[in-house]
């Protein structure tokens, strides 16, 4: 079974690689993914705030990772997401699959991150820097990109 955390801490991606090639003898390929708060000049983000409903986000998130597993012929993963208040610059979400090749690592990866940008069970808020707020959405291009996988 993967790892899964979901948490209010940083992390660090270089341990969590070593930790998911320890776990995962055999491995020729690791496909990784870290998102990052991000802000730009048309529409500045002070910060983003994350909430979930922890025992749902957990179960759905080791599920997807079972799948993804069983479908990627995986050696191992780890998924890492975090909430609370996260400020631009600030890591999101860690993902990573390690497999015997390199294809199914990578392809693992990004089922995984498709799946955690719009079927994941958080809801994200975004401050302004003019003081405003508003409740972000799936885009539209990120459903298209999840629908490639089929996930329904």
């Amino acid at each position: 079974m993967g790892t899964v955390r979901v948490q209010p801490e940083d992390f660090s991606p270089g341990a969590e690689f070593d930790a998911l090639l320890a776990r995962a003898p055999g491995a020729g390929g690791l496909g990784s993914f870290i998102g990052v708060v991000r802000s730009n000049a048309a529409q500045p983000i002070v910060a983003m705030t994350l909430e979930h409903y922890p025992a749902m986000t957990v179960a759905a998130i080791a599920s997807i990772v079972g799948a993804a597993e069983t479908r990627f012929d995986l050696l191992g993963c780890t998924v890492i997401h975090r909430f609370g208040r996260l400020l631009p610059g600030d890591r999101i979400v860690f993902v990573a699959a390690a497999a015997a090749h390199r294809r199914a690592a990578l392809d693992a990866t990004s089922f995984l991150i498709d799946w955690l940008k719009t079927k994941a069970p958080f809801w994200k808020r975004e401050e302004m820097a003019d003081g405003t707020a508003r409740w972000v959405e799936a885009a539209a291009q990120d459903a298209q990109e999840a629908d490639r996988w089929n996930m329904g």
